[in-house]
């Protein structure tokens, strides 16, 4: 069984938090910011061929800058934590985020003609995430996207119903845990888009300032 004793950034209750989150960003980018995803590149990279193949320079381009926001979001993340991993003050987790959360504020300001602009922003900021919230209970997770989750559950399941071991059952019920939080904050996403509209990723930046504040209460006890 998985040890009680657990770092904040892996516990399940901050997991399902970032993978709301995570749900409502990518309905958010899809349906108020011209049907790109935030957070499934591999999406945007099938749209940005096909778009490209057709001659569709200008669509193409709406896919393949969110990618390429992706990857230097990872990278920043990655810096950040090599600079600030051994900072005392604060948690180099809650430095990412701030910097997502300052940002998301920002995306929900801008107009529809800023489009393009508003997902590259959203795309940095959800690679920033998953770059620094890899785990749960020790098992890796990604909490803006679903592919692996899915994979992993389904693995876990597979050996629980073949060895019996609980701990598979356990490994399992995390993932599809997360992959249905990040369906209910899609569908949340989706449904307020329509009657908010841009704000709506204001929610996004809330529930990352509550984890930030969770982070800050964690490690003052």
């Amino acid at each position: 069984m998985i040890q009680a004793k657990t770092q904040i950034s892996e516990s399940l209750r901050l997991s399902v938090l970032l993978s709301f989150s995570g749900g409502l960003q990518d309905a958010y980018s899809y349906n108020v910011r011209g049907g790109v995803f935030a957070n499934a590149q591999t999406g945007n990279v099938v749209l940005m061929s096909q778009s490209f193949m057709l001659g569709d320079w200008d669509k193409g381009l709406s896919y393949m800058l969110p990618i390429i926001s992706f990857a230097a979001g990872v990278f920043l993340a990655e810096r950040i934590e090599s600079r600030f991993k051994n900072y005392s003050k604060v948690h180099w987790r809650q430095i990412i985020l701030l910097v997502e959360v300052f940002m998301l504020l920002i995306v929900g300001f801008l107009p529809s003609g800023l489009n393009m602009l508003a997902n590259i922003m959203v795309s940095f900021s959800c690679a920033m995430q998953v770059q620094a919230f890899r785990k749960v209970h020790g098992y890796g997770y990604a909490s803006t996207m679903c592919i692996g989750n899915l994979r992993s559950g389904t693995e876990g399941l597979s050996q629980y119903f073949r060895t019996g071991e609980k701990e598979s059952l356990y490994k399992a019920m995390h993932f599809f845990a997360i992959i249905f939080i990040f369906a209910i904050g899609a569908g949340v996403g989706g449904i307020l888009s329509a009657r908010i509209g841009a704000g709506t990723i204001w929610i996004s930046s809330a529930i990352l300032l509550l984890v930030t504040l969770m982070m800050t209460s964690d490690k003052a006890k």
